[in-house]
């Protein structure tokens, strides 16, 4: 069993991971652009955060297991925010080039 140092430690540490992804989501979903985000940077992100999930359930550990899917939950949205406003700004500029011939 951890001591209360070290949970408090491990607690607060969780907290900060989950509300780091936060700012991020806001600011995809209010500017409803993603340029600057890297694919590959949150594709990895996700999968880290799968494969930790994965192993808080095989160590029966709720506290790895919660703060991971939060953070998994949130980089995921990132990254289909990522996806979803690149292939709409792909069909808005072949709308626009072929509104313009």
């Amino acid at each position: 069993m951890a001591s209360l140092p070290a949970e408090f430690v491990g607690s607060a540490a969780a907290v900060c991971s989950m509300a780091s992804f936060t700012p991020q989501v806001v600011k995809l979903w209010r500017e409803r652009d993603a340029k600057a985000i890297s694919l590959r940077m949150y594709a990895l992100t996700v999968t880290g955060f799968s494969l930790w999930t994965v192993y808080g359930v095989m160590i029966s550990s709720w506290p790895v297991i919660g703060a991971n899917t939060v953070c998994l939950i949130l980089s995921a949205a990132i990254l289909a925010m990522k996806w979803r406003f690149a292939h709409a700004a792909r069909r808005d500029r072949q709308a626009g080039l072929n509104h313009a011939s």
